[in-house]
């Protein structure tokens, strides 16, 4: 069963303004949003590195100071609550958690953390959301409140919400959350007429754009990307920095094995996967494989081009979470043509090329009529040097509702405060 629905496409995006958290920030003391804070300042510092585990951030307080706090670091290592319990030790008894999350009842690297709340004596548990995992989705905090421990859940919740939404879209769609990028000119376009695109932007907004590749777990370009511009596909930062899976979308396998992006998976912790279709001709991937690419093969569409949402149901069960796709404009147009884009990130440079030929960054057949065009929601702008970067969201994976309360947990209460 595709998870994505019968066609591949999703589900309506919310009506702007559909979804609200349970309970608004102000109507908890405001000693327990400070401690909620400081947790989700905590579970951020994880970002890009946890996958495909959420970020979490605990805090442990008693006699309303902090006996314990930790974060989930990596996939694998101690849960958060876990790190806070170990540094609390013997004054975690009694005293209240503040968590981003869900505490988890089930087994999987790790021992279920609601057991090991209730061992330490916890009283009182508050949590921003509910974990969208199946396997979990209301049931930690019922474990706990069965054992009576006192539990809300609600406390900053929206915020919880967008740092995890690449862990929710994987829970409530069934496949990674889509970042889809670019960077034109003030008219529109993303290379001159003869193709030329370095650079577009400037040093501010290719600085930001290394940033988030840090963070995301794999970064996806179209074959006529590569073909084109021959990019890398790392990430530079003055530090560093950690590089994400590269990935070329390239039903025929038509990267050339001396492509930057192939030879850099000999100098990177991260590999290179190449996604052809059957179709593909086994001399070509055989040389994508003596060069080192990792070759996944994906059903076709008619057309003969990768599926786009098999390719994405195939990343979600390789662990992947979060795809920022930087090009090209068939790409960008097939996406949103499925329906899969969720975040857009525009950069526009102050400068005209004008062209008839010039290309834009969007391709494909487009919208008949204007009442058609699919807008942004959630909009920001943002000055990056001399240029300008907009944001917004076709589909907030962090306003999907996940109501499981009258369910399968009665009794834990969304309300704030005493």
């Amino acid at each position: 069963m595709n998870p994505l629905g019968g066609n591949g496409s999703l589900p309506a995006a919310p009506a702007a303004g559909g979804w609200q958290p349970a309970v608004p920030a102000a109507n908890w003391p405001e000693e327990d949003r400070r401690w909620m804070r400081r947790a989700l300042a905590l579970a951020g510092r994880a970002r890009g590195r946890t996958t495909p585990n959420p970020l979490v951030g605990a805090v442990l307080v008693r006699d309303d100071r902090v006996v314990g706090e930790g974060f989930h670091r990596r996939a694998g290592a101690p849960h958060a609550e876990a790190e806070a319990l170990r540094q609390a030790g013997d004054r975690a008894r009694g005293a209240t958690l503040y968590v981003t999350l869900e505490p988890c009842c089930h087994y999987g690297r790790t021992p279920p953390c609601s057991d090991a709340l209730i061992r330490a004596g916890i009283r009182r548990v508050v949590a921003a959301m509910v974990d969208p995992d199946p396997r979990v989705r209301g049931r930690g905090l019922a474990a706990l409140r069965a054992a009576g421990v006192r539990v809300e859940v609600g406390l900053l919740e929206e915020e919880a919400r967008r740092l995890n939404a690449a862990y929710l879209a994987w829970n409530l769609l069934g496949r990674p959350l889509i970042t889809m990028k670019y960077a034109m000119t003030l008219d529109g376009r993303i290379a001159t007429r003869r193709g030329d695109a370095r650079w577009i932007t400037g040093d501010a907004a290719r600085r930001f754009v290394h940033r988030l590749r840090d963070r995301v777990d794999l970064i996806a370009v179209g074959i006529g990307t590569v073909l084109a511009d021959d990019p890398c596909l790392t990430t530079r930062l003055p530090r560093g920095g950690r590089d994400p899976i590269r990935l070329v979308i390239d039903s025929q396998a038509r990267t050339p094995p001396g492509a930057r992006v192939v030879r850099a998976a000999a100098a990177s912790p991260a590999p290179t996967w190449i996604a052809v279709t059957e179709r593909a001709p086994a001399h070509r991937v055989r040389a994508l494989e003596a060069a080192g690419a990792q070759v996944l093969r994906v059903p076709a569409t008619a057309e003969g081009r990768v599926d786009l949402a098999e390719l994405l149901v195939e990343l979600g069960r390789r662990g992947i979470r979060h795809v920022l796709v930087e090009g090209g404009a068939a790409i960008h147009g097939a996406l949103l043509a499925a329906g899969l884009a969720d975040h857009v990130l525009a950069f526009i440079a102050p400068k005209l090329v004008g062209g008839a030929g010039a290309p834009g960054p969007v391709g494909g057949p487009g919208v008949d009529r204007m009442a058609g065009a699919l807008r942004l929601h959630r909009v920001r702008l943002r000055r990056l040097g001399d240029d300008w970067l907009v944001e917004g969201y076709l589909r907030d994976p962090a306003t999907l509702p996940l109501d499981v309360f009258s369910a399968t947990a009665p009794g834990v209460s969304r309300a704030g405060g005493p």
